[in-house]
This record gives structure tokens, C-alpha cells and sequence, in this order.
């Protein structure tokens, strides 16, 4: 009897045809390991960022702590209390302070710079709040609110300070709520080494959203590549990953946007990050304000933690 297959040359190929589906078969589990592999490295290291940065935090809050101990000395002057406000109950605090009415010149709005020292604090402030001036150091950079009277005497550290330094003197406090809510179409953008995300919002509410992330080395290990071979191609990467960004935000709220433009452009995450996509970007993506964050996992919810970070202010009673 003939073997057809034999006969018509087709038994080779079907003999190689089942080579075939085995070579695919193993590279399928192949990459299924190494996805695995991967993904297990992924998580690992956004939990030993997510450590990193919990530390960082503790490391910060003590030093504040610690400074707070340092410069209150002797007098022991500390700020009667602390809050962190957002949203009705910050709405609720600027309400107040804003009903408040004093004669012409009874109420005095400043802003306080980061880097302000002793000298600068002096005169008005110094004259109401006597040894307490030296608490706005810690509230700083901020706007103090005092009225000649002593009814009121607080520091506000909102997410954007106002431009005018000098506010003065007048017959209510001078608080502008675009400084401390979220108001007005606006964009903001989180910045990590290998992430990011664009969200664009009406009075808060985002209407368009923009995300990706970059495949950025983590930390060296032992073997592999040098030292410095490994650093210089991390900062390749993340060269590339900057420059995604800004192509990103040229696009999304830049000239580039027309009619989509927004009122203004807040960057926040990584401080170091933020601070060189500032400097590389031009005054074409100059942002309102910057601030550091600490928002870790996927592009969208860490967005959202981010818009919520940012939005908040820090009330010192002093």
C-alpha cells in the first residue's frame, strides 16, 4: 500500500511542522516565565519604593521635629495647632477668615518666602505676634494672616503662593481661593523617573487624562555591567523618559493645544525629576507651582493621589 504522504513529499513537512508548533510551544513558556519573572520584579521593586519613600517621609517629619525642638529653645514657643485642610472643611476655614472686618488698615495678609530670615519677619509682624514670629520659619514658604486686635493670628501653606509678596495692610484679609482650590480649567502632571500622567480638570473635576511609563533600570546588582556603565545607561533612560514627558505636555496643554490650552500648568512628584523637566522644558511650559508628592503604583490612580496631595493646605495656628 502507498503512503500518500510519502509519495506526494508531504510527510517531511508535516514532520516539520511538529518541530515547528514544539519550538513554539516552548518559547511560548518561555515567555510566560520571563513575563512572570518580570512582573515579580516590577512589583518588588515598586514595594521597596513604596518603603523608601515611607521612610523618607518619617525621616522628614522627625527632622522637623527635631528642628521645631531647636529653634522653640528656652521660651518653648510652639504653634497652638496643626491641620491639614481639603475640600468642604477647607472651603468652611477660608469662609471665616474671610467674614472677618477690621478698620481700614486692621488686618495685615503676607507672604512669607522659604528662604525669609529673622531680618525679614521684623516690623508688622514682629510688633503682633512678639516671639511667635519665629514659628512662621517653620510655616514658611506661606501666607500669615494677622489682625491688629490678636483675634487672629494663623499661617497658611497653600498649594500655589500668590505673585504679590507684599499684600499689606486693609480692612479684611487679602485670600484669593485659586491659591488653595482647585478652580478653573488647569492641567496637572506627575512626574516620577519612569512614570507619568497628564490630567486636565474643570474646577476639579478631570475631563482628560494622558499616562505612560517607561522601562527604566531600578537599582545595580552585582554582576552584569559596571557600575557606571549601569548609571549611564539609567540616565539615558530617563533622558528618553523626560522627553516623552514634555512632547506630552507640549501636545496636551502647550501652544500646541489651541483651543484645549489651559489656565495653568501645576508639576508635581519626584522633586529632582519635576525640577529638570522645569529647567529643560522653557518658559513655553513654565508650571504655576511645583511640589513633591509621593503617589507610587500605575499612572492613574497615582494621579489621583497626587491631585489630592496637591490640593491641600497646611493650617498653622500660631
Amino acid at each position: 500500500m502507498f503512503d500518500l504522504d510519502a509519495l506526494l513529499g508531504r510527510a517531511e513537512l508535516k514532520e516539520r511542522i511538529d518541530e515547528l508548533e514544539d519550538e513554539t510551544e516552548r518559547l511560548r513558556e518561555r515567555y510566560e516565565a520571563e513575563s512572570e519573572r518580570r512582573a515579580d520584579a516590577a512589583r518588588a521593586r515598586q514595594e521597596a519604593e513604596e518603603e523608601l519613600n515611607r521612610l523618607e517621609d518619617r525621616i522628614a517629619q522627625l527632622e522637623g521635629e527635631l528642628e521645631q525642638v531647636d529653634d522653640d529653645g528656652p521660651s518653648g514657643v510652639t504653634v497652638r495647632r496643626r491641620e491639614r485642610l481639603r475640600g468642604r472643611r477647607l472651603e468652611d476655614v477660608l469662609d471665616r477668615l474671610e467674614t472677618l472686618r477690621t478698620d481700614a488698615e486692621g488686618a495685615l495678609t503676607t507672604v512669607i518666602d522659604e528662604d525669609a530670615d529673622r531680618d525679614d519677619l521684623d516690623g508688622d509682624l514682629t510688633d503682633l505676634l512678639g516671639e511667635r514670629t519665629t514659628l512662621l520659619a517653620d510655616a514658611a514658604p506661606c501666607v500669615c494672616c494677622v489682625d491688629d486686635a490678636g483675634l487672629v493670628s494663623v499661617a497658611l501653606e497653600p498649594p500655589v503662593l500668590p505673585d504679590d509678596r507684599e499684600l499689606g495692610w486693609n480692612d479684611r484679609f487679602s485670600l484669593e481661593r485659586e491659591w488653595f482650590l482647585p478652580t478653573g480649567r488647569y492641567a496637572l502632571a506627575l512626574v516620577r523617573t519612569d512614570l507619568f500622567a497628564l490630567g486636565i480638570y474643570e474646577d476639579g473635576e478631570r475631563v482628560d487624562y494622558r499616562g505612560f511609563e517607561s522601562d527604566v533600570k531600578g537599582s545595580h546588582s552585582k554582576g552584569g555591567f559596571s557600575q557606571a556603565r549601569f548609571e549611564r545607561l539609567r540616565n539615558e533612560q530617563i533622558d528618553e523618559h523626560l522627553d516623552e514627558c514634555r512632547e506630552t505636555l507640549e501636545a496636551s496643554v502647550g501652544a500646541q493645544a489651541g483651543d484645549a490650552a489651559v489656565d495653568r500648568l501645576f508639576l508635581v512628584g519626584q522633586r529632582g525629576v519635576v525640577d529638570t523637566l522645569v529647567e529643560e522644558s522653557g518658559p513655553a511650559l513654565e508650571p504655576d507651582a511645583t511640589a513633591a508628592v509621593d503617589a507610587t503604583g500605575d499612572p492613574k490612580p497615582a494621579l489621583e493621589d497626587a491631585h489630592h496631595s496637591f490640593w491641600t493646605t497646611d493650617l498653622h495656628v500660631l
